[in-house]
Parts: C-alpha cells; structure tokens; sequence
C-alpha cells in the first residue's frame, strides 16, 4: 500500500523543516544527543526511552558583534513540527504581545494597556467580568492580564487576553509573524472547543462614565486544519468531567498547536528585534518591551498588585528550565530567565532566554517533555517532580556550563534587560 497524503506532507515538512532549518538557519542535529549521552546520571533514564518521553530541545546560542548586535547559531535534539505535544501555557506569550500590538494598531486616544474594561457575554459559555480585585484599582485591564500571565500564567487573563484580540486576528498574526507550524483556537482550563472557541465576547474600554472603545463580539469560521500533525490521539484512557475513567484515547485534535521553532522564533523576536528587519518586528512602543521583558523575568514576590501568597507561587513557580520550579530557591540573584512555560497533561514546556548579568552569559533554549507512565490522561497524575521538573533544571544547567566554558569575542551588554 502507498503512503497516505497525511504521511506525504508529513515528510515532506519535516524534510523541509531541517533543510532550512529556523528563520533560513542551518541547525547542528548532533551536538544535544552527544552532549546529553555524556551526562547518563543526569538523562540517562529519559535518553532510554525518549520517545516516550517525547523530548524535543531548541537550544541556540547568542554570540554579539562589535555593535552588540546578536547573531544565532542553533541546535536541536529530536525536533519535530509534526509531532504534536499540547503546549498548554505556551501560547500565552504570543497572545499577550498581540494584545499590545492591537492596541497600538487601533490608536485610539485614551485607549492604552492600562485603561479599564469590561467585558460581556454574548454566546453560550460566556461569562462577564466588570471587576478585578488583584488590581490595585479594582479594575480588569490589560497591563493587569498581562501582567498575571507573566508571573503566574494566569489562565482567566489569557481567555480575555484571547477575547480582546480574537481568534481569528491572533492565527493571522501567527503567520505574519513567521510561525509555520502553529494556531492559537482555545481558551484555556474551561473546555473551550468547537463552536465556542470560535466566539469571543464584546469589550468596552472605558475611563469614568467616559467609553473610549467598544469591539462587538466576534465570531471566527476558520478551523486552521494541520493534516501532517502526528500523535494527537494518545493514552489508553482519561478520566472525564465527572472523574470517571473512560477507557478510550484521549485526543488532542482541534485544539492549540504551537511548535517549539515558532515559540523561539516569537521569543527571539520579542527579545531582539534589532536583528530582525523593521518590517519584520513586533508593532510595540519602547515601554511595551520593557513592560514584558520586566514581567516575563520577575518572580511573583516582585510585585504588589496582584499579591501572591509564597506558599502558592513560590520565586521559582514559573521557571523550568535551569531552576527546575525548585521551591528551595529563595530568589533570584544574577540569574534570570525570560520565558513562558507550560504545564499540563504530563507535558512541561519551557520558552526560555537565560541570562547571567554578571558573567555576560546568555542562550535561549525551548524544550517539551512529557511523563505520563500510566497513560491516562486528565487525571492528574503525571511524573513531573520524578522526571520532568528535574529534566529541565539539569538541561538548563549543564547548557548554562557550557556557556560559561565558550569563548566570545565579545561580551553583551545587557542593560535592556535589568530592572
């Protein structure tokens, strides 16, 4: 029998894919397998079998010319665009920064990213939100959504952050922006699928008594169809609303796709847009940048509004990738990472660029492993504190050793980053 369409595309993506690489750049596909097989203590269990652990890794490193203008050269592990893994939290950041971008785009005086809002229902599942008490003013806004998808990944704050930018505007802004192999078309944590997710609620920006902006409710007809995508079926099982266990395959089809080069891709750019053309960059004021690049490397305990109980969101909570979400972390000192995770279904993602201000130490890396040994899914019973947590703190700090031992010629200058 002849290989199906599905499996035709598939290959050709692929093949496609690392030809070419990210952005037009060559990637080295040998030196992770070589540098996570020389540390068997370390990844051994999770190189036995990383298909079952469905490891894929982006890792590139920054090296700076005389006029501090970065320069990429990028190594992958077992990337694949066609191997679906859920990326959960991920597309927050995507979706934050189309928010600010909406907003300048639309400029309209009085109407900023701290103005206040109000939101309506207007479909079936909808709900309305007129208040905020974690904001210093009571008031929901989307400075404050933002601001607690960053420290916290909040969900509610994505869903309006969604609902503000709509589906449809969020999927075209993906492409514009260079994404390949990725569509944003859920809520989060509220089982938005099907027709639901293509409805989004009416806003109304307002200041007193005063409206500045009112978006009707939107409605996308668009499905983003991904026929070479793989794996979306999985498990043996899952346990459903009612907590009963269904002996069925958990499927993942028709929901959020976003793969590993497109989130570095959107975090590179985000981070560097001087090495990108003008016409290629991310519509966003001087304080729009410094706004996510201060939020996205904060820890919970460095802000008033909201304020989060340490217990719950510990310095840490946010961060996979070198720290491992260890709660024995008391803060942070020169280290940083600026990153979006995301956590659910036994899969941790980390989008991450790790910075050491007093060494001049700087690499990104996006990373996806999953543990979920008894194959239900939806039961929340994965191996995140045995495999996946501790799997991508020593990732981060045995590629944070080889940063240190590598030579360039010339030390960034960082300053854009510090708050």
């Amino acid at each position: 029998m002849g290989a199906s369409i599905k499996q035709i595309l598939s290959t050709v993506s692929l093949s496609i894919f690392f030809a070419v690489g990210v952005k037009g750049q060559t990637m080295n596909n040998t030196y992770l397998d070589s540098l996570l097989q020389a540390h068997p203590d370390l990844f051994g269990d999770v190189l036995a079998h990383p298909q079952k652990n469905e490891v894929q890794i982006l890792y590139t490193r920054i090296d700076r010319d005389q006029h501090n203008t970065p320069h990429f050269t990028s190594f992958a592990y077992r990337l694949d665009p066609t191997w679906y893994f859920y990326p959960a939290s991920t597309v927050k950041l995507p979706t934050a920064i189309f928010a600010l971008e909406k907003i300048n785009e639309l400029n309209i005086k009085g109407l900023t990213k701290e103005t206040s809002l109000r939101i309506d229902s207007a479909y079936e599942k909808q709900t309305k939100v007129l208040t905020d008490p974690t904001a210093a003013d009571g008031l929901p806004s989307i400075e404050h959504y933002i601001k607690k998808v960053l420290l916290t990944s909040d969900n509610d704050g994505h869903n309006r952050l969604f609902e503000f930018v709509g589906r449809a505007e969020i999927n075209r802004k993906l492409k514009q922006h260079g994404t390949q192999h990725s569509r944003i078309v859920n809520r989060l944590a509220i089982g938005d699928k099907g027709i639901w997710a293509k409805h989004t609620n009416p806003i109304t920006f307002y200041n007193g008594k005063k409206n500045i902006y009112s978006q009707p409710a939107q409605y996308d007809a668009n499905d983003y169809p991904m026929p070479w995508l793989q794996n979306t079926v999985q498990g043996i099982g899952y346990t459903d609303a009612n907590d009963n266990l269904i002996h069925e395959p958990w499927s993942f089809e028709g929901l959020n796709v976003y793969a590993l080069a497109d989130q570095q891709l959107i975090l590179k750019k985000l981070l560097f847009p001087e090495a990108f053309p003008i016409k290629q960059r991310f519509n966003l004021k001087k304080e729009d940048y410094a706004f996510l690049y201060k939020y996205m490397s904060r820890s919970p305990q460095e802000t008033d509004f909201p304020k989060y109980n340490p217990e719950e969101f510990w310095p840490t909570y946010s961060k996979f990738v070198y720290f491992g979400r260890d709660k024995g972390i008391d803060g942070f000192t020169t280290i940083r990472s600026f990153n979006k995770y995301g956590d659910s279904y036994g899969y941790n993602i980390d989008n991450a660029y790790i910075v050491d201000f007093e060494k001049g130490i700087e690499f990104m890396v996006a990373v996806v492993i999953q543990s979920n040994d008894d194959g239900i899914y939806n039961d929340g019973i994965y191996g995140y504190e045995t495999v996946t947590y501790p799997f991508l703190k020593n990732l981060g700090q045995i590629l944070y050793q080889e940063e240190q031992n590598r030579v360039k010629k010339h030390k960034p200058n960082l300053e854009k980053f510090k708050f």
